[in-house]
């Protein structure tokens, strides 16, 4: 029969021991051991302790061994355990995301898992977990335009400046039109949403004709100046004008910041420009339509009441649109400008510096 080597307690360790067996903020699992210890040095045979403590006599053998070798050192802190080899070696890791990186699958843009996984050898699970582990989204791309405007830095300055630091005296509104909006009417009711389901509405619809909205959005207050018409010609542009002149203050300079539209350049809006000197045009680089925060307020009202709504005729869209933006008009808030044009350059300076590594 083979007997448990005897253990033996100085006043200190026992002390110790006593102290693990009992604090609160001690791991469970740490007073277990220091108790399994203490019934050791009492005399207690393996089994017994492993009723008492309850765990298996092989464990109180287990930690009663490490005991004697490590001290109260050696309760504190489990074995390390060699654990599963990983299945993915760096090597193999490597290669999948260098396929993934710099190749293309045959007749097709880019890869899926399975087509990747076909492709190596591999499982489509290691494909994913390993795209996973490096942020590659093979599935999913961004649209981008650089602006080639020759006057793009100056453009950028005076823009971003009135935003961040708009003149005394004076209104700043971002404008655009907002064209080919369509009166879209679904062939079916929708179904509302419920618990468990989101809401429905049908793939195919009937078109009902277009309107294009006229905006000005006031960057100091958020509050909208607008009118809706068929077309967006430049007679249309100078109505919006002759509106936007009725609604504001006439002591004040007023500040329009507009893309390169040929709209806003006709001759007759020059001219009506060069009679109304309290007007001032500020134009947008080409394609750079970001710059123009009234296309915030354009996703906004796609959003939130045109895109999943149903309209029976181009009245009805002009109705739901006017009451939208009335609505917004009687608790403005304004879009806050937050990037410098110096941020706004870094950043197009590191596109066209990853533009030229790729060519």
């Amino acid at each position: 029969m083979r007997v448990a080597e005897r253990i033996e307690l100085d006043a200190n360790t026992d002390r110790q021991l006593r102290i693990l067996s009992k604090r609160r903020r001690v791991q469970a699992r740490v007073q277990q051991r220091a108790r399994l210890i203490l019934l050791a040095a009492e005399g207690w045979q393996n089994k017994d302790i492993a009723v008492q403590v309850e765990l298996d006599r092989r464990q109180v053998a287990l930690w009663r061994r490490r005991f004697i070798e490590g001290g109260i050192k050696a309760l504190l802190q489990d074995a390390s355990r060699p654990g599963r080899r990983p299945s993915v070696t760096p090597e193999v890791e490597a290669r999948i995301v260098n396929a993934t990186l710099r190749e293309k699958p045959l007749a097709a843009t880019h890869w899926s898992t399975r087509t990747l996984a076909a492709q190596l050898g591999l499982s489509a699970t290691t494909i994913r977990r390993v795209w996973a582990r490096n942020g590659l989204k093979p599935h999913l791309h961004e649209t981008f335009k650089l602006s080639r405007d020759p006057r793009f830095v100056d453009k950028l300055h005076d823009i971003v400046g009135l935003y961040l630091n708009p003149p005394e005296h004076a209104l700043v509104f971002s404008c655009d039109e907002k064209s080919q909006i369509q009166a879209l009417d679904r062939t079916q009711p929708g179904l509302p949403m419920k618990k468990g389901r989101a809401g429905t509405i049908t793939h195919d619809y009937k078109r009902n004709g277009t309107t294009t909205l006229f905006a000005a959005l006031n960057v100091l207050d958020g509050t909208v100046i607008s009118m809706c018409q068929p077309q967006h010609r430049h007679e249309q542009w100078l109505m919006f004008l002759r509106l936007i002149e009725r609604k504001t203050p006439k002591r004040l300079t007023v500040h329009l910041i507009a893309d390169n539209y040929a709209t806003h350049k006709h001759p007759q809006v020059q001219l009506w420009l060069a009679q109304h000197p309290r007007f001032i045009m500020h134009f947008t680089p080409t394609s750079a339509s970001w710059l123009n925060m009234v296309e915030r307020f354009f996703r906004d009202l796609s959003e939130n009441r045109i895109k999943r709504d149903s309209f029976a005729s181009v009245a009805d869209l002009q109705r739901a649109i006017a009451e939208y933006i009335e609505h917004h008009n009687s608790h403005p808030k304004p879009f806050v400008w937050t990037a410098s044009a110096n941020d706004i350059l870094a950043k197009v300076t590191r596109a066209k510096a990853a533009m030229q590594r790729k060519q």
